[in-house]
């Protein structure tokens, strides 16, 4: 593709870094002044417990939350540290990756339309496993990129590494892995890739890098690749998803990024039809994860965030739309960039004050940021109760109690210990989960409350108050706290068998 106007001063590499600049520092005040969110609270406890595997998913956002709190402590930012600055290492990869497989201008919109998703202005506050998997996936698209742009064998041992980190971040990655054999076998000059030793070594090199994974499910029961692939399983069929998993996509990407987004498909998918190498490894190495998300939408909720390692070639996508349109056409299409690029800063920065400074509490539970708020006074309640019934432990029964009390009770000397789902604790030392005393606290929401279930495993179960969890004056829910007492010659606690959630 040839420039068909200088680059305008907004594309130009200087100003986008400052751009990126600019919205990372936003980000990175923001994460360190908001609370954690019921995922990132229970993410947070890998971070102190790094192991080469977890029961919900690959190590990487526990290694990354390490790294973070190991920089700058046990804090917000310490949780979010990597992962908001992930949002700006990626689009230096996919600048690169568009300069490579078109132009600057390509790669220009591209980067700013990224940072303009709902995706990474808003999710890249919170650190989940997405960011990691949207990064590395974006990195082996890149080193693809090069491999294309060079024709430098070689490359395929730096694809390797990044889609091993890939799967140490998210099982779903391998559905890159799957694009990029469709890609050798779809396009003719790439077929002979499968003669060079490179493209074996590359392979090898991946599951190399994915190996702690293997190595920690084959010691507990395979109990991560059993949680995880046990959703492709349909069990019926239905088509009130699949309106909801567009709707989301569409949301997450930018209404209007994903118009474009349509649109730069459409001459890809041709270049993909003739066999055109760029056209196809874009089109190809997004296809099976595609494909696979659309069919689970027939049988189940395809939750929003899945589809987030595609978001960084939606993006390259709705840049090519623009980059390519014909004079007589460009008017409207930069008008809908530009109104894409308004639209999602405005959002970001108003999910921002908000999540610093509710705009509006009557919302409550429904409140996108309700998870965010209301632990610390939670937690102050716990300790003053847990102080005056001479308690030294708090039991829970759903993770995200047990990652927002361990937070919110770290500086308090109280244990927290989920005693279903033990599993999900495996990287914690079993000494360090030991609770003690014939006086317990059981902190539940009252949506969640199994205290019932408690009666016949201990002397006495009372419940001492239920303490509103608010948002301003909006009360968001119930947090209800019992005493628990064993009997005297059980010789300690001893968790009640409850069925999983």
């Amino acid at each position: 593709m040839t420039e068909r106007t200088p680059l305008p001063w907004y594309l130009q590499p200087f100003n986008l870094m400052l751009v990126v600049a600019v919205l990372s520092v936003a980000r990175l005040a923001t994460g360190m002044n908001i609370g954690l969110v019921e995922d990132e609270a229970y993410y947070r406890l890998w971070g102190l417990y790094p192991a080469l595997g977890y029961y919900d998913h690959p190590p990487m956002v526990g290694w990354w939350i390490w790294l973070g709190q190991s920089l700058v402590g046990d804090i917000a930012l310490g949780v979010r540290l990597i992962s908001i600055l992930s949002a700006a290492i990626g689009s230096v990869f996919l600048w690169r990756t568009a300069v490579l497989l078109f132009d600057e201008r390509v790669a220009g919109w591209s980067v700013l339309l990224l940072n303009a998703s709902i995706l990474v202005g808003v999710g890249s506050l919170i650190s989940t496993p997405d960011a990691p998997s949207v990064l590395f996936w974006g990195m082996a698209l890149w080193a693809l990129a090069e491999l294309h742009h060079s024709q430098n064998p070689y490359w395929w041992l730096v694809v390797g590494v990044c889609a091993g980190f890939g799967l140490l971040s998210k099982y779903s990655v391998l559905f890159l892995g799957v694009g990029i054999v469709l890609w050798l076998l779809w396009v003719p000059q790439n077929r002979r890739y499968f003669l060079r030793w490179q493209l074996w070594a590359g392979g090898a090199l991946a599951v190399l890098v994915f190996s702690p994974v293997l190595i920690w499910n084959a010691n507990h029961e395979w109990i991560s690749f059993t949680k995880q692939f046990g959703r492709v399983v349909a069990r019926e069929y239905t088509l009130k998803y699949i309106g909801e998993y567009v709707g989301a996509v569409a949301g997450l990407l930018n209404p209007l990024i994903f118009i474009l987004a349509v649109a730069g498909a459409v001459p890809l998918v041709k270049r993909f039809m003739r066999k055109d190498s760029v056209g196809s490894l874009l089109v190809l190495t997004i296809l099976p994860f595609l494909v696979y998300l659309t069919l689970h939408s027939f049988h189940s909720r395809v939750q929003g965030n899945w589809p987030a390692p595609l978001y960084p070639a939606f993006a390259l996508f709705a840049a090519y739309a623009i980059a390519r349109a014909s004079a007589k056409r460009a008017a409207w299409q930069e008008k809908l960039a530009f109104g894409a690029l308004g639209l999602g800063f405005i959002a970001a920065f108003l999910v921002y004050i908000h999540a610093l400074s509710p705009l509006y509490d009557g919302l409550a539970r429904k409140d996108p940021t309700h998870q965010l708020r209301g632990w610390q006074e939670i937690g102050a309640a716990v300790e003053e109760l847990a102080l005056a019934s001479d308690a030294e432990w708090v039991i829970t029964s759903s993770y995200g109690m047990t990652g927002q009390l361990s937070n919110a009770l770290k500086r308090s000397g109280l244990g927290v210990y989920q005693f279903n789902e033990r599993l999900r604790y495996a990287m914690i030392p079993e000494g360090l989960q030991e609770p003690k005393g014939e006086r317990l606290l059981y902190v539940v929401e009252e949506r969640r409350d199994r205290s019932s279930e408690l009666e016949k495993y201990f002397e006495k179960v009372e419940r001492l108050t239920e303490i509103p969890r608010k948002t301003g004056s909006a009360r968001i829910e119930g947090i209800r706290i019992y005493l628990l007492e064993h009997p005297e010659d059980t010789g300690g606690f001893v968790p009640p068998p409850l069925k999983n959630e």
